[in-house]
């Protein structure tokens, strides 16, 4: 279980009485549930933005995807080479139609 911030603020958020009575009934403290409810729904949301940014990405990241890993690893400044390793993970391609597509697959013509 996550443990509260040790900077926290108090808010006031208004509820149907259902709710409150539920949340009652299944946990003494109200303000650890919420919380706990709340971090659950941000992290549920933010994983639903990353999946729609992969399934349309940015066209920024589009050029970069079509200029190619290596070569976008041979671009960095001096000194940063290190920050990405072209060789690890595995080769995947983007086609507008249907998404990324791992390299190999029928769909992929080289």
């Amino acid at each position: 279980m996550a443990r509260p911030s040790p900077l926290a603020e108090r808010v006031t958020v208004t509820m149907p009485s259902e709710l409150v009575a539920g949340i009652d009934r299944i946990e003494a403290n109200r303000s650890r549930f919420i919380a706990e409810a709340v971090r659950h729904e941000l992290q549920r949301r933010q994983r639903l933005e990353l999946l729609r940014s992969l399934e349309a990405p940015h066209p920024d990241s589009a050029a970069t995807a079509a200029l190619g890993l290596a070569d976008w690893a041979e671009a960095l400044p001096e000194g940063d080479s290190d920050l990405l390793d072209p060789s690890a993970g595995e080769p995947v391609h983007w086609r507008p139609e249907s998404g990324w597509q791992h390299a190999g697959s029928p769909e992929i013509k080289p």
